[in-house]
């Protein structure tokens, strides 16, 4: 079964294949976590939105064309599910979670000096990711984190290119003022997030 497109995979859960759920699962689990933990910062948070987002797919299966690439609908879906978890956890609390620590590199023993800076380094950058507002936030995560093209992001958000483009361009200026970087080391930082 895991040799199955997914559109086959979607297609036999829309007939009541449970197993072609957990295939999908498997499949696309670390893009839909990567994504709600780079946009609320909270890996309880992003573990839940997971296992949301796949509900939904069991749910509304039948909604999904087949025909198409379910990517873009699994970021649409996830990025919407972030929205409201910021929404309503901002009712509660001014301030958003730190970013995981897990994200951070691990190092090998002897190098402990330089984990430390990196995730030093790292935790700036997490900081800095949380100071964007949301509509920058979720377009850095899906551009830099998810590594989607323009196009790509402009379609899962269900804006135009040139709002990408724009969100884009004054989210790195805000990166760049937070974490007091040149052009060049807010690009190298941007790539870690691979």
């Amino acid at each position: 079964m895991s040799q199955l497109s997914d559109g086959q995979l979607v297609r036999q859960l829309q007939l009541g294949g449970l197993g072609a759920l957990g295939v999908l699962y498997d499949r696309h689990r670390q893009l839909v976590f990567r994504t709600a933990l780079g946009i609320t910062g909270d890996p309880e948070a992003a573990a839940d939105l997971l296992q949301d987002v796949f509900l939904r797919l069991h749910r509304f299966s039948h909604r999904i064309d087949t025909n198409r690439p379910l990517q873009p609908w699994l970021y649409r879906t996830t990025t919407n599910l972030t929205y409201s978890w910021i929404k309503r956890r901002h009712r509660w609390s001014r301030f958003i979670n730190e970013m995981a620590t897990s994200l951070s590199r691990d190092g090998k023993p002897g190098n402990a000096r330089a984990v430390e800076r990196d995730n030093d380094e790292w935790l700036s950058v997490q900081q800095a990711l949380r100071s964007l507002p949301i509509a920058q936030r979720v377009v850095v995560v899906l551009y830099y984190l998810n590594d989607l093209s323009l196009q790509e992001t402009s379609e899962v958000l269900k804006i135009p290119v040139g709002t990408v483009k724009s969100r884009l361009h004054y989210g790195r200026i805000a990166l760049k003022k937070q974490l007091g970087l040149d052009r060049e080391r807010l690009q190298e930082v941007g790539y870690e997030f691979m």
